[in-house]
């Protein structure tokens, strides 16, 4: 399969990313610093950004909810399936936004395991012989509405009133 690779650097997709979304509250997990996040920081001095190492989070970082969550070089470090806890217990607590930058050939993980969390694979970056894959997920818009989910089609509306069963 070939590669679609983006002519922006993981920083300047992450900035947009920010730019885009403007989160108050998020979450950094994993890289000491990201310039793109702390440029953001200080551009937004009333938005908060809270820190964790790679691993499970603190309990009192668990306990709060966030706009975005940040996983940068982080799933690299870990067993697959505390990372696997980690985004899940993310995805599903803690953020309604998730962007996740990882280098697949450094981890275990494969592209299919990100899809059956809902994410998409947004960009991918090469510098010289690394590829990083930058992968999303948005609550809001992570799964399309079928056109057959609404009222329309619901209960046979056109028998409505006509039948007793």
């Amino acid at each position: 399969m070939s590669q679609n690779l983006s002519p922006r650097t993981p920083q300047q997709s992450l900035a947009a990313l920010l730019d885009h979304h403007v989160p108050q509250r998020m979450l950094l997990v994993g890289a000491s610093q990201l310039p793109a996040l702390e440029a953001f920081h200080q551009a937004h001095p009333g938005s908060v950004l809270a820190h964790a190492d790679a691993g499970a989070l603190p309990a009192e970082l668990a306990a709060q909810r966030y706009d975005l969550a940040l996983i940068v070089d982080c799933l690299e470090h870990l067993p697959k399936r505390t990372a696997l806890e980690l985004l899940g217990g993310i995805r599903n607590l803690n953020a309604s936004r998730l962007a996740v930058l990882v280098d697949l050939d450094a981890c275990d993980w494969e592209e299919t395991d990100f899809f059956a969390l809902a994410l998409q694979d947004s960009e991918r970056f090469k510098r010289d012989e690394q590829v990083l894959h930058l992968f999303t997920y948005d609550l809001h818009d992570y799964k399309q509405v079928p056109d057959w989910l609404n009222a329309k089609f619901w209960a046979n509306p056109e028998n409505f009133g006509k039948y007793w069963w």
